[in-house]
């Protein structure tokens, strides 16, 4: 019979867990900024495909600076250019709140005592406004940023230096993230890396770990 304990093996329990931030725990989406600035949602999508890229973006997670990424973009598209400012001067409004559920289980893991890490593309720039509105990045014992580092996910290098930094065992940690490329970039270094998709998923898979304490009742509704 289940009491609700979770699984035990001393020597292949995980120790330590590995978030990624936006999409994980974090809900960070352009377009909470952007459908105040346009009347037309698939201007607004154009707007986000073709001038402010995910490429682009990602430049200024590897440490490009605001200060160098704006005026270039404004030069390549001038009638944009009040709507290209605003990434910079309403980033904040980017931001929408926490994926509660999976601070939740977050929360369930400090509290038994897990390891808590963070590693997030992130630009050293605008990372500074989240720790004041997302008080639960105070229980990470460390966050490595992508934009204050100079390295992006899933390049290896920037996981080897989450190892390192953090001396983690990399078959005692666990690695979650939304980006299946990430996904397959720490478990390719062997860590027991798994795809965010939900937290109810998450939960069960760190329950099948022993990270958290089985909840009967869900894995009844699971069995329906």
């Amino acid at each position: 019979m289940d009491d609700g304990e979770p699984k035990r093996n001393d020597d292949t329990t995980p120790t330590t867990a590995v978030f990624d931030l936006g999409g994980v725990l974090i809900d960070w989406n352009p377009r909470h900024l952007y459908r105040r600035l346009f009347d037309d949602e698939a201007a607004m999508e154009r707007f986000l495909a073709e001038v402010t890229t995910a490429a682009w973006n990602l430049e200024m997670d590897r440490g490009r600076t605001l200060a160098e990424a704006i005026p270039e973009l404004i030069a390549r598209h001038p009638g944009e250019a009040e709507r290209i400012e605003a990434w910079r001067d309403r980033w904040p409004e980017m931001l929408g709140g926490p994926i509660a559920g999976t601070v939740e289980v977050l929360a369930e893991l400090r509290a038994r005592g897990v390891r808590l890490i963070a590693i997030t593309n992130w630009s050293a720039e605008t990372f500074r406004y989240a720790p004041p509105r997302f008080p639960f990045l105070a229980w990470f014992d460390g966050i490595l940023v992508s934009g204050e580092v100079g390295l992006i996910k899933p390049d290896p290098a920037i996981f080897r230096l989450l190892i390192e930094r953090y001396r983690l065992d990399r078959a005692r940690t666990v690695y979650v993230d939304d980006s299946r490329a990430n996904v397959e970039a720490a478990s390719a270094l062997g860590m027991r890396a798994m795809r965010f998709t939900d937290a109810a998923a998450l939960r069960t898979a760190l329950e099948d770990l022993g990270l958290l304490h089985v909840r009967p009742a869900s894995r009844a509704r699971e069995s329906r």
